[in-house]
């Protein structure tokens, strides 16, 4: 038996918030994380989209097909996106 401490792998690490692009729809909707925390969206859709934050500041290049994007969330707040080649496609990020 190896002890994850001492194999180099943090122990118990919970894995990196994700947004899943599918059907047009980011899932899920909202996403509550802490400050410092990355956000990867991944592009399960078979049309490229673009998320875009309402308040420019972030955006990714068109996601094709398992494509992903990542974002890190410095400050406490609420980050309202959306994609830009979709409109209606909205989602919410609370950092607290």
């Amino acid at each position: 038996m190896i002890d994850s401490t001492l194999a180099g792998t943090p122990p118990d690490k919970e894995s990196d918030p994700e947004v899943k692009i599918d059907n047009f729809t980011f899932t899920p909707k909202t996403l509550t994380i802490h400050p410092g925390e990355t956000v990867t969206w991944i592009n399960r859709d078979d049309v490229p989209h673009k998320v875009v934050s309402v308040d420019k500041k972030f955006a990714s290049q068109a996601l094709d097909t398992d494509q992903k994007f990542s974002h890190t969330f410095t400050d406490a707040g609420t980050y309202k996106y959306y994609c830009s080649i979709h409109p209606r496609m909205t989602g919410t990020i609370v950092v607290k």
